[in-house]
């Protein structure tokens, strides 16, 4: 029996449509019908109702809060090389772990440190790296690093024993954080598409040196998808995991204060992510490799694994839309609120 698909969900109505106990029929394929047919009738053009989900996501029982993703950044354990550089060691774990995705369906995921995306990793350039990465799950996997390295560190097969970790087994990669920027770490051990689909990335920061100019917030998200029932597309989109989160729970800014965000995509199964800010623009600068922002805009694009740090201010008070420029995208759980006070 064919399985519901993303476009499917449009054709009703949008995801609002569906209590838990059809968004639960709708991971099992032999339950289609009786699932479909418990969903309201479709919305009408103009009724004010924006795409979501009924029910709430169980942030406890996952072990992750997309709120809190968005500010914690992971320095590692710091201490001084004889040198006098500053070396900093970080404890990764793979997993395989359930996580509810939406209410009502849990999504057999793989993860680094039991959360999607993993741990953001923070540095300075020209720190001296020790990730000490343990496979506690079931399949080979690897961590492999955007930036400088030895090919030996590289987290591909063929490249040395941390190319193909088996389960059980551990491996330190260990490099000089170079260049600073914006960069990002995932699985790289085939097949590719699935290993990163099932949860295996996370963000990668280096600082410049000089810094970068003080800010009122930072933030971190990450751009993905799930594909629920392995066709090998997506259907939800989120950033930091949770479809609609920051639409249910908006981020809270002020008046006239800097945001800077760390925008990372890493979603399979599409060509194309994208940010769309409502009422403002934002300096973009591609990579964060430069202190100088490439454009003034409200809308970029991003292939996969491309990144970006974006910074602005809001003149105005109010709530204001963020999402993916892709309407299909934001309709199935790639859009979010920011509320900004006086």
């Amino acid at each position: 029996m064919k399985s519901i698909s993303r476009r499917d969900f449009l054709k009703v109505g949008g995801l609002a449509l569906f209590g838990t106990a059809s968004a639960v029929a709708l991971n099992q394929k032999n339950d289609l019908q009786s699932s479909t047919s418990q969903a309201s009738p479709p919305r009408q053009h103009g009724d004010g109702i924006m795409p979501g989900t009924t029910g709430k996501v169980d942030h406890e029982s996952n072990g992750f809060n997309p709120t809190d993703i968005l500010t914690d950044f992971d320095y590692g354990e710091v201490s001084t090389l004889p040198d006098g550089r500053t070396l900093r060691e970080y404890k990764i774990i793979a997993i395989n772990k359930d996580i509810e995705i939406v209410p009502g369906i849990k999504f057999a995921a793989w993860t680094y440190n039991g959360r999607i995306p993993g741990p953001t990793l923070r540095c300075m350039e020209g720190d001296h790296i020790h990730i000490t990465f343990q496979n506690g799950s079931n399949h080979p996997h690897t961590m492999h690093f955007h930036g400088f390295h030895a090919g030996a560190m590289d987290g591909v097969p063929g490249t040395g024993p941390g190319g193909n970790v088996q389960p059980g087994e551990s491996f330190t990669y260990e490099f000089d954080a170079e260049p600073f920027g914006l960069h990002l770490y995932h699985c790289h051990v085939f097949p590719l598409a699935r290993h990163i689909a099932k949860g295996l990335y996370g963000a990668f920061i280096i600082d410049p040196k000089v810094g970068r100019p003080a800010v009122d917030h930072e933030m971190v998200m990450v751009m993905s998808g799930f594909d629920i029932d392995f066709d090998d597309a997506n259907d939800f989109y989120a950033v930091n995991a949770i479809p609609f989160h920051y639409q249910n729970h908006p981020i809270q800014i002020k008046v006239g204060e800097t945001v800077r965000i760390y925008l990372v995509n890493i979603l399979e199964f599409d060509f194309v992510n994208s940010f769309h800010l409502h009422a403002n623009f934002f300096n973009y600068y591609p990579t964060g490799t430069s202190l100088t922002p490439s454009e003034f805009t409200d809308t970029i694009i991003q292939g996969q694994a491309q990144r970006g740090i974006l910074e602005f201010s809001y003149k105005y008070p109010g709530m204001y839309m963020f999402h993916a420029h892709v309407t299909e995208f934001a309709e199935l759980g790639w859009n979010g609120m920011i509320e900004v006070k006086e």
